[in-house]
């Protein structure tokens, strides 16, 4: 199965990844996972010079990071984000190396694991050796995509007061 296709965010998608936003706020969220922030900027032009600023030219956390969304072939219809920071610094041990997210009405449906994949085959490009997804204990659907995708568990930690679990995805 592979009906998804990674893109990087621009202007010409505005419409598209405000309505990806909005859908989750009228789930009752309040965070778009994997988005860069997307969920805190109002502003779309704001935020998508941050977005583009951090993969290429100014760190954040002290680190280039990469966003995408992914997109479904059929209809181009955007189902996820997902981000990737090119390298972890000791602040972001505990957020791993890619952060993901599906759109609420699209969830259970496999499109998780190919988004994982996806960027994957992104790292393997940047030469990443290996990544680390950080998820909640209690995000099930999180831990499984890792596993699924090869990740092994290698730590339980609480941060922050929350459980967390620790996958290491070897790419070589």
């Amino acid at each position: 199965m592979n009906d998804l296709i990674l893109i990087r965010p621009s202007k010409v998608l505005e419409r598209e990844i405000m309505e990806y936003r909005q859908e989750y706020f009228d789930f009752g969220e309040t965070q778009v996972n994997g988005s860069c922030g997307l969920a805190y900027y109002d502003n779309f032009d704001e935020w998508l010079n941050l977005v583009l600023s951090i993969e290429k030219d100014k760190l954040r956390n002290g680190v280039h990071t990469s966003t995408f969304f992914s997109v479904r072939k059929k209809d181009n219809k955007i189902i996820g984000s997902i981000k990737l920071h090119h390298f972890l610094t000791p602040d972001l041990e505990n957020g791993g190396h890619i952060a993901y997210g599906i759109r609420p009405s699209e969830r259970k449906k496999g499109y998780c694991k190919q988004q994982l994949l996806l960027i994957l085959d992104v790292a393997r490009k940047m030469k990443i050796p290996k990544v680390m997804i950080v998820c909640d204990k209690d995000n099930i659907a999180s831990a499984k995509t890792a596993i699924s995708c090869n990740g092994i568990l290698i730590n339980d930690v609480i941060y922050k007061g929350v459980e967390q679990q620790h996958y290491l995805i070897q790419l070589k």
